[in-house]
């Protein structure tokens, strides 16, 4: 059975998220976590001398977070009936990614399931605050969903790499998603004049046993940057999920948490698993 993490601030993104989980995994018996955290900042300390008899701020705080837990399981279950889905509601007087954190530790959490959007909206922002502070610490496979984005089978799947890794046990994910929905597996590599090393050949060779039992292919790109070579490969192929590896110091970390990308951003419009190195673990 997966353990899947679903944290929620209760916007129709946070839902969004939820609702593709649910249908990812709609042939499969897993527990689904619905996690909200609520971090009232502001206490009035006479309010709480000279009215004991009424609810504090945070116990305020924390009866809205039970209802809106209360509200989303609902919706979901009404529009999305699965006998093999199960759900618990976590709401935690904490910081969201410090809980999730404790959560993925506790719950032995196999997958979290977010939305994209920043509180602004606006569409040169690549993720909200929360998102990208979680795919920097997460410690388990992370599946950022865009805003907005209408579920669809993951049958074609980019996985760009420079083979500089360690191959990560914590593939294992997308070869389940692979394998339960009959996926592609597109491994992307940019050449820049240079030859893989012996390390990045055996770390090529290990890929390729790794999926031996799922298609795969392998690309090499040469003349454009990586996220160029992202970019185009989407546009020129069916592409439903994009996947990466968060290595220390490799190129995932130029192209996500650089203040500035290239001339064409990093601009993802299909769901984005990003699964942690064996280092981050």
């Amino acid at each position: 059975m997966k353990r899947i993490l679903l944290p929620t601030d209760f916007s129709e993104n946070a839902y969004n998220a939820a609702k593709y989980a649910v249908q990812l995994f709609s042939s499969e018996e897993c527990t689904f976590y619905l996690l909200n955290t609520y971090t009232p900042v502001l206490y009035d300390n006479e309010y709480l001398v000279y009215n004991s008899n009424h609810p504090t701020l945070t116990e305020i705080y924390q009866d809205k977070s039970k209802k809106g837990l209360d509200r989303v399981l609902r919706r979901i279950k009404r529009n999305f009936k699965n006998e093999n889905h199960h759900f618990e509601k976590i709401s935690s007087f904490n910081l969201l990614n410090d809980e999730m954190k404790e959560v993925v530790a506790e719950k032995e959490i196999d997958l979290i399931v977010m939305g994209t959007k920043g509180a602004t909206g606006a569409e040169e922002i690549l993720f909200g605050t929360h998102t990208v502070h979680a795919i920097k610490k997460a410690r388990c496979p992370l599946l950022a969903i865009p805003s907005h984005y209408e579920y669809k089978a993951p049958k074609g799947v980019l996985f760009p790499t420079d083979y500089e890794g360690e191959i990560p046990g914590l593939l294992g994910i997308m070869k389940d998603l692979a394998s339960v929905h009959s996926s592609t597996i597109h491994i992307l590599h940019v050449y820049f004049g240079v030859d893989l090393s012996s390390s990045q050949a055996s770390r090529k060779k290990a890929l390729s046993t790794a999926f031996k039992d799922i298609a795969h292919h392998f690309y090499s790109i040469t003349g454009k940057s990586v996220t160029r070579a992202i970019y185009d490969f989407q546009e020129e192929n069916e592409i439903d999920m994009l996947c990466m590896v968060n290595n220390k110091h490799s190129f995932f970390e130029n192209l996500l948490f650089t203040p500035v990308v290239n001339e064409i951003g990093f601009n993802v419009k299909v769901p984005f698993l990003v699964i942690p190195s064996k280092k981050r673990k």
